[in-house]
């Protein structure tokens, strides 16, 4: 799941966050350690696509079964589901402070368990507890820095976590990269994940609770002597009538809330029609295929016809960096361009990219090297049974295909897209290939197309991140009710994690199915429909109120003119 940008964010608000955190080191304090929580979280989704390659290798089971992969996954975002539900109802009753110390433990126990998993099973155990944790911490670490920051630079702190996220993505990259070589791998690529979870636990041992829920709760006195260390002296008590106000006002409006079930929101037009344009570019997040590319990015370029594990892991790095390098370029153009605009164009460019990226899988697929029974008979002790008692002629995809058992292609020596070998898949057979200094095929076959699908990724980031990837979350902040904010927001993330577990659960059975051409070539389906969809029920929100909003949504449900400017009324007003 990809991170979300406060909707106050401009540049004003980042210079006035480097001067005041300068000047009070405290609120950079609290914003770090409770933005620890969104480096977790991307670092978790990051890490597992690099990790699956060597327990692949490790486990022998996980190998055969496209299924087991999805099953190690996609169970952290099962996990996440029943976490971020559980958290809800965690920060509400016991704050954030404790929220985020329970997100803390459980991801460094899961960290322990999956580094030291002896079989599959346990592995996925441990993924379940580390789902646990990051479903916690991705709703609750931006909630806590939202409570705890003066309000002037609040936007720009509670933006940072979308950066975070991206950005432990990146560092996942790096870790995977550091330990490729180092025996236990993908064991020290999981379990390293445990020390930024016990950093942030020591932290926020050493924090207060949310200043917010504290006045909430009745402890008023805890709160002012945190809003003490916060604001300067002469803002303190402005604050404080300002907390009081909004606490007293929150009180009221959730009051007639409680009595509010979903059968009577979506008899309110406005919700109604505010649900379908948030809801719909949630699922539609996931399903142009963004976390195929997070969770799987190194099988995918193996997928295009890179063999090594490193080499694969290296290019990821590329898509890794750019996605956080969009979520930059998201803060930046958000408030420029519009919400609805920035949809367009970047559905646009995932459209072409998911095109290209389906044409070289094509290629690769149908033009993959012979396989020679002069290459073959080399090896003949290890000859994939198979090919064996073929009568016709096979190519690399041919035998990759084979199942009984599992079949890799060595390539030849001489060139690798000259006819190669097909023999049985193990590390025995792997070692004696490599030993003849050739490639050794399991996942895509070789190719002069590779460099093309690595475009093809650039490109599909590039355009995701600063549009799909943010201005989602976005939307969904702005476009209902105050009254409804809460529990519309949370229908919405709800909707964006199952179809995150439906899409990582889904890929690697689709690739062996119908191919990865024509899988990436549904997401490029969804994407035109995803296209359409914004067109005609996503309002432009940029800059409006939200009485204009509901407005809007109370007029129409079909919003076609994305390049309509403010109205006169609304210019005057932001002139003034």
């Amino acid at each position: 799941m990809e991170g979300g940008i406060h909707p106050g964010t401009d540049a004003s608000a980042f210079r006035d966050c480097i001067s005041l955190a300068w000047r009070n080191p405290y609120v950079l304090r609290l914003a770090f350690s409770a933005g620890i929580g969104g480096l977790l979280f991307g670092y978790d989704t990051g890490v597992i696509s690099g990790a699956l390659l060597y327990i692949r290798d490790d486990f022998p089971s996980v190998d055969r079964s496209t299924f087991l992969q999805e099953i190690i996954v996609s169970m952290a975002v099962a996990g996440a589901i029943i976490g971020a539900a559980v958290g809800g109802w965690m920060n509400d009753r016991f704050g954030r402070r404790t929220s985020i110390l329970v997100a803390d433990f459980l991801f460094f126990v899961g960290a322990i368990v999956m580094a030291s998993a002896p079989s599959p099973s346990v592995l996925i155990v441990g993924r379940v507890f580390v789902g646990l944790g990051v479903g916690m911490a991705s709703m609750t670490s931006p909630l806590y820095i939202s409570e705890a920051s003066p309000a002037k630079i609040r936007g720009a702190l509670v933006s940072t976590n979308g950066f975070l996220i991206t950005g432990g993505q990146f560092l996942s990259y790096l870790i995977n990269l550091a330990f490729t070589k180092a025996p236990g791998t993908w064991r020290w690529m999981l379990g390293v994940a445990g020390i930024p979870a016990l950093l942030q636990f020591v932290l926020m041992l050493c924090l207060p609770e949310s200043p917010r829920w504290l006045y909430r709760k009745g402890r008023e006195e805890e709160a002012k002597s945190i809003l003490v260390k916060i604001y300067p002296p002469h803002e303190v008590e402005t604050e404080i009538q300002a907390l009081r106000d909004s606490v007293e006002t929150e009180v009221r409006e959730e009051g007639s809330s409680e009595k509010i079930n979903l059968i009577k929101l979506l008899k309110t037009k406005t919700v109604r029609r505010g649900l379908i344009a948030g809801v719909g570019l949630q699922i539609f997040q996931q399903f142009v295929g963004i976390n195929t590319v997070m969770y799987y990015s190194p099988t995918i370029v193996q997928l295009a016809g890179f063999a090594s594990n490193q080499t694969a892991l290296l290019l990821s790095l590329i898509t890794s960096g750019l996605n956080a390098f969009g979520s930059i370029v998201s803060i930046y153009f958000i408030d420029r361009t519009g919400r609805k605009k920035l949809l367009i164009i970047s559905l646009s460019g995932v459209i072409i990219s998911l095109g290209l990226l389906s044409a070289v899988f094509h290629e690769t697929t149908s033009h993959s090297p012979d396989v020679s029974r002069l290459e073959t008979a080399h090896f003949s002790a290890h000859t994939c049974p198979d090919y064996q008692s073929a009568s016709t002629s096979w190519d690399c995809m041919k035998c990759l295909k084979a199942s009984s058992p599992k079949c890799g292609f060595c390539a030849s020596g001489a060139n690798k897209l000259f006819p190669g070998a097909c023999l049985v898949s193990n590390s025995t057979v792997k070692d004696l290939c490599q030993g003849e200094h050739r490639l050794w095929y399991t996942r895509g076959c070789p190719s002069n197309y590779g460099w093309l699908a690595l475009i093809g990724l650039a490109l599909y980031i590039i355009f995701f991140s600063p549009g799909m990837g943010t201005v989602p979350w976005i939307v969904n902040s702005e476009i209902y009710p105050l009254r409804f904010r809460g529990v519309c927001g949370g229908i919405a993330a709800t909707a964006n994690w199952v179809s995150n577990l439906i899409v990582a659960q889904s890929f690697l059975s689709l690739t062996v199915a119908i191919g990865t051409s024509w899988t990436f070539l549904i997401f490029g389906v969804i994407s035109v429909v995803a296209l359409f969809f914004v067109l005609i029920f996503v309002p432009e929100t940029k800059g409006l109120p939200i009485e204009e909003v509901e407005k809007m949504l109370e007029q129409r449900a079909i919003q076609l003119k994305f390049w309509k400017k403010r109205s006169d009324k609304l210019q005057k007003n932001s002139d003034v």
